[in-house]
């Protein structure tokens, strides 16, 4: 594979593995943010492979888990359960419904409303997830010590709450590295 830079790919102590996609040298100044787009779309590639094989699609099997746990749900329960939209989530169900593993009914408490529930359909189908799941962490972790396990799922819990934090102080996306303000006009000339 060719490289876009001598070090790319490598970790930054140079020594990792090469990467799967080439790492462009714009990437250069965020090569963990690099490293979860290219985990996450191995991660989604792989569970994609795997939900076929039971007639879903990735994100589905969540609305499913939850569904199965929690019971029946109201869809904006759904929405906000998975962090999710309206109309992604509207879409999912949709799906759902068509491949027969939800169904919808009225509320009995609100007359506007109607929850979302598994059928029996989906309940012989919930094994099948679970192995899902358990064969893609074994993908995702093979060669990795408990402890190592324990490391990561710290630093992706720790990486996560980062962006919650900066998400929720409503950190400013729009201007990275002080570039939109750059020759705007905007200073004392």
């Amino acid at each position: 594979m060719t490289q876009s830079t001598p070090e790319a790919g490598k970790d930054p102590a140079g020594i990792g593995q090469e990467a799967t996609v080439p790492v462009p040298a714009a990437a250069g100044g965020g090569p963990v943010s690099h490293a979860i787009f290219r985990l996450a779309r191995l991660h989604r590639m792989f569970a994609g492979q795997l939900l076929r094989r039971i007639g879903l699609h990735p994100g589905q099997e969540l609305v499913m888990m939850h569904l199965w746990e929690l019971g029946p749900q109201r869809q904006t329960d759904l929405v906000r359960l998975m962090d999710s939209d309206a109309a992604t989530m509207t879409r999912t169900v949709r799906r759902l419904e068509q491949a027969g593993f939800v169904r919808r009914r009225p509320s009995p408490t609100d007359k506007r409303a109607s929850l979302i529930e598994p059928t029996t359909a989906s309940h012989a189908l919930r094994r099948e997830v679970e192995q899902v799941w358990s064969h893609l962490e074994t993908l995702s972790t093979t060669g990795l010590t408990n402890e190592e396990r324990t490391a990561a799922l710290h630093t992706l819990e720790r990486l996560e709450q980062n962006l919650v934090r900066a998400a929720a102080e409503g950190a400013d996306t729009g201007d990275v590295g002080g570039a939109a303000g750059a020759g705007s006009g905007s200073g004392d000339e």
